[in-house]
């Protein structure tokens, strides 16, 4: 029987969150259920708080009270997570299985980075096969992984002229 493992919220004590994610990652670790239950987030985000006119970064949870659990819903592992101390049980209908996150939902809450691999470094020459500056040869600068984009040196009008663009609008020459 292999599903596919879905991400599902939990409802914690507030302020319990990490205890929760904690606790969850050793039980899964001492009963080898790690073909259950394959990630635990508690997401979070980094806050600049200004007091007494000082300047900190905060990491604040995004959803207090609620933790992200990524599984293969059974009886066991639904079992296992449900009686974790803290947990006061799954979002969605108490009647029925919990239901998880639609993959736009995961997506919209940046739970899963999807990373992307290119074939070229800095320093390859590099051809634009897509865009407005389509069919010109230029020499990679830098590549940026998190905007998903790459700076590439073109000779234009005789003019070293470094320009943005994606990842797929280039190929290796």
């Amino acid at each position: 029987m292999s599903q596919e493992a879905k991400w599902y919220v939990v409802h914690t004590y507030s302020g319990y969150e990490n205890k929760v994610a904690t606790n969850l990652e050793t039980i899964v670790e001492n009963r080898k259920l790690e073909d259950l239950i394959f990630d635990i987030k508690v997401p979070t985000e980094t806050v600049t708080e200004i007091q007494d006119n000082k300047k900190r970064e905060v990491e604040r949870k995004i959803f207090p009270g609620y933790v992200l659990v990524k599984m293969i819903m059974t009886d066991d592992s639904w079992y296992v997570v449900r009686n974790v101390r803290g947990v006061t049980g799954f979002v969605g209908p108490s009647s029925s299985k919990p239901v998880p996150l639609t993959d736009k939902e995961v997506e919209a809450l940046g739970v899963e980075k999807h990373t992307v691999e290119v074939g070229y470094n800095v320093g390859d020459n590099v051809k634009i096969i897509d865009g407005p500056l389509e069919g010109f040869i230029g020499i990679i600068d830098s590549i940026d992984m998190s905007k998903n984009s790459v700076q590439v040196i073109i000779s234009m009008f005789g003019r070293e002229t470094p320009v943005e663009l994606e990842f797929d609008q280039v190929e290796t020459v």
